[in-house]
């Protein structure tokens, strides 16, 4: 069978009858977009709409599949067989079409109780939007599918002025019901531009120390502008400022600040015996503050913690040492609770107290934005 023959065959007729593809579509109650698939060979008419078209053109059924006319008309046998073929090709239809509606109507129904689950009796703020959106769109795909397979689809196609109030009702009804997601979208976007677009800064010039220090940098005084403020963290655990007899072993700074600015530091000092002493005397003279539960860091034990300045939002400053001439000087500020920052990339391990940890999945995190 040739059916670019026959969709030229059937382009043929419809001209015969001086006829637009869109005025032959009303008569077959079919799209153009089929009309001219048809014609084009792409695709054939059902054999249910064979029968009907040849009749409507006035040839045999047997013409329009070879393309081409033939001395004589179909014979009543032949058109009987014909017509028995797409009854019985309709009643097949009708069936899976009849289940095709049921499995469209539970479905609907079953998508309706999905998001009455999901929000009645539960607070607005345990409410997982971002599973409520995607329910609601599918909701929506069935509800399309449903009118589709019921033929209400079709009739509401024909009315263009019903499509457009149905398409700004569904827009005006998507705003009002996802304004917040809507709006944390956009935020979320904007953050994530915000992110990919800042640099982390790592230093470990030990000589500019005093640069990264707030105590030391002329950071609060007036006039002065330095991204070393730190949140008005106390720093003054740390030295004062770097002598030539101290031996440094490792320093680094990092400052990055994808919308909320967060610092990460230590420094690693031998001191000399009697250097060390003094040092030891003046952290342990420091008022220290209470530190365990925040971010949920734990008693330290790797090291001895000479001096420690932890705030709830802040984060730490602090000293350790290993008891034999070396301290250590560490410090993670941010704030918001959690650090964008993949901290342990800049910093060793054994440098953070004990059970440190600043992301979202901390016990300390959730219990604080009540997820759990």
């Amino acid at each position: 069978m040739d059916q670019q023959k026959s969709g030229r065959f059937l382009r043929e007729l419809r001209h015969e009858k001086q006829m637009t593809q869109q005025q032959l579509a009303q008569v077959f109650n079919v799209s153009t977009r089929s009309i001219s698939r048809w014609e084009t060979g792409s695709n054939l008419p059902d054999i249910s709409l064979l029968v009907e078209i040849a009749d409507f053109y006035g040839v045999d059924v047997r013409e329009i599949i070879e393309g081409e006319r033939k001395s004589e008309m179909m014979d009543k046998e032949v058109r009987e067989v014909a017509t028995k073929m797409a009854d019985y090709a309709n009643e097949e239809k009708s069936k899976l079409l009849r289940r095709m509606q049921i499995i469209s109507f539970i479905g609907v129904l079953v998508l309706l109780l999905s998001i009455g689950l999901q929000t009645i009796g539960i607070a607005s703020n345990k409410i997982n939007k971002g599973v409520l959106f995607v329910t609601f769109i599918a909701l929506v795909i069935m509800s399309v599918v449903t009118l589709y397979v019921t033929g209400l689809l079709e009739k509401i196609v024909k009315n263009k002025k019903l499509v457009r109030s149905i398409k700004l009702a569904t827009i005006i009804g998507l705003a009002v019901a996802f304004w917040r997601v809507i709006v944390m979208t956009v935020i979320v976007g904007i953050l994530m531009v915000m992110v990919g677009l800042s640099p982390i800064e790592e230093y470990d010039d030990v000589s500019h120390y005093n640069e990264y220090m707030n105590f030391s940098n002329g950071a609060y005084q007036e006039g002065v502008d330095t991204q070393w403020t730190k949140w008005g963290m106390d720093e003054t655990i740390w030295p004062e400022k770097i002598t030539d007899s101290m031996k440094v072993e490792d320093f680094k700074m990092v400052y990055y600040n994808p919308w909320d600015a967060q610092y990460l530091g230590y420094l690693v000092v031998d001191y000399s015996p009697a250097e060390y002493d003094a040092e030891v005397k003046r952290l342990k003279a420091y008022e220290s503050t209470e530190y365990t539960g925040y971010y949920d860091v734990e008693e330290e034990k790797t090291y001895q913690l000479l001096a420690v300045n932890a705030d709830s939002y802040n984060g730490f400053v602090y000293a350790l040492t290993d008891g034999e001439g070396r301290i250590i000087y560490a410090e993670q500020i941010f704030c918001n609770y959690f650090m964008d920052l993949d901290y342990e990339q800049y910093m060793p391990k054994e440098y953070f107290l004990d059970g440190f940890n600043a992301t979202t999945d901390s016990k300390y995190y959730k219990d604080v934005h009540g997820d759990n």
